[in-house]
């Protein structure tokens, strides 16, 4: 099979490629650009998944970030088990078909006891005193101490929260080539997340953003060199475009105002109860999964989302079928938020009892995504933190505003203009039209086989 790369340089959308993306522009016209029409939902895993198989969230199970396990009740985002990806991935089919082919995936989701040859993941420390320390997971397991001995520690609080910039995905894209160099994969897989934050915090205002353009597109550059030297097809595509938001929905709230949502009060600051509650929402950037614990409250529930500004679909099961992500990991219902919209987790009335996670970076804990994590309420307050950390005491980083409005870009929705539709830049050998999702299956596959 011939020697692929794929680059997922997340949030890229075709009015970002321009002056400030100066290899991308060229690379683009080189070769041929065009866009994907966003899935729903169009959101990290969930995307990842459809491209490594081809498949919709009602095969594949990936309904978003996280979702609600109904056997263990709870509310789980961010997990990292391959095996919650329900149907073969392309490494899986490649390697029937060649036993020599070799797949490296370096970032992309579930990315753990999966298939894949090489693999390289975020992955903490989580210590006994309640500290979290920068570290990763790889396979093979010595791979992680080679990279890090070259690189340094992974830097995980450049990859997600108030801190995250450019390192992350540099070190990213150093630790791709180590891994190429090393082991020569037919396939490698590798994710920079750097637009990701820049785009979520400021939109699409040049004025903020242009610097982080210009980071990614260096980045890129280095990468295409090296993969070309190798005689490798490259792939650069990205699994959504963020749109401009400015209307924060905060749907748990609106249940807990009508008696649907259970809440926990302990040490005076309250919890959401997910098991106990009649409905409750999971919020996922533009996507909300609501689920109905009590089934006498479903036409209640409905006729709440209705009233609720600012949601553009409500998919009965019908609609979950229509749009390929009927599967029972998802919500009763699922809503999704309009172009200028997106959802919030946010369940208290209160902002003094709001839970001790909320103004940290937790996303383990929240029972939904929080966009927020990338901003911090007080640098002096940080600093502080940071030099009690440094003297040994005990130390909570609860830096995070509660300030949904600051939010200035989103996605998961799927009436998005064109021009924030994800793109893939690829050999011209693509046809006229404009992509689906489950066409970058055949992309990868086409271009292993070139």
């Amino acid at each position: 099979m011939k020697k692929t790369v794929v680059i997922d340089v997340v949030g890229l959308s075709s009015n970002l490629i321009g002056a400030h993306t100066p290899f991308l522009e060229k690379y683009s016209k080189e070769k041929s650009l065009h866009t994907i029409a966003p899935m729903l939902p169009a959101v990290t895993t969930a995307v990842q998944s459809t491209y490594l198989t081809g498949k919709q969230p009602s095969e594949h199970g990936i309904v978003g970030n996280g979702w609600y396990d109904h056997i263990d009740a709870e509310i789980k985002f961010w997990k990292q088990s391959n095996k919650l990806v329900l149907v073969d991935k392309i490494w899986d089919q490649a390697k029937k078909e060649d036993p020599n082919f070799t797949c490296a995936n370096m970032f992309w989701w579930y990315n753990m006891y999966s298939n894949a040859d090489y693999s390289v993941t975020p992955r903490p420390n989580y210590l006994a005193d309640g500290r979290k320390m920068p570290d990763c997971y790889s396979e093979p397991a010595e791979l992680r101490d080679v990279l890090q001995d070259k690189l340094g520690q992974f830097p995980l609080f450049s990859f997600w929260g108030p801190g995250a910039n450019i390192k992350s995905s540099k070190w990213i894209a150093d630790a791709s080539i180590i891994t190429d160099e090393l082991y020569n994969p037919t396939l490698t897989l590798i994710y920079l997340p750097h637009l990701d934050y820049c785009l979520q915090k400021f939109g699409h205002d040049l004025s903020k953003i242009s610097k982080e353009l210009s980071e990614v597109d260096e980045v890129v550059r280095d990468l295409v060199a090296h993969y070309e030297k190798q005689n490798a097809n490259v792939i650069i595509l990205s699994e959504y475009g963020i749109t401009p938001v400015s209307e924060p929905i905060h749907l748990n709230r609106v249940f807990r105002k009508n008696n649907l949502i259970q809440i926990r009060v302990e040490r005076g600051l309250e919890l959401l109860d997910a098991g106990a509650s009649k409905a409750f929402v999971v919020a996922d950037h533009q996507i909300a999964h609501v689920y109905i614990n009590d089934s006498s409250v479903r036409a209640e529930v409905k006729a709440l989302l209705e009233q609720t500004p600012g949601i553009a679909l409500i998919l009965d099961e019908d609609g979950k079928k229509k749009y390929g992500i009927d599967h029972p990991r998802a919500g009763d219902f699922v809503a999704v938020a309009s172009a200028k919209s997106w959802f919030t987790y946010y369940f208290w009335l209160d902002d003094s009892v709001a839970p001790d996670y909320a103004r940290c970076v937790d996303i383990h804990k929240k029972p939904g995504y929080d966009p927020v994590e990338m901003f911090m309420s007080s640098k002096p307050r940080a600093a502080y933190k940071l030099l009690r950390k440094k003297a040994g005491f005990r130390y909570i980083m609860d830096v995070i505003p509660l300030d949904a409005t600051l939010v200035a870009g989103s996605h998961g929705s799927v009436d998005n203009p064109r021009e924030f539709h994800p793109v893939v830049i690829a050999e011209k050998r693509l046809n006229d039209t404009d992509l689906v999702s489950t066409d970058v299956y055949a992309l990868i596959w086409k271009a292993l086989h070139s």
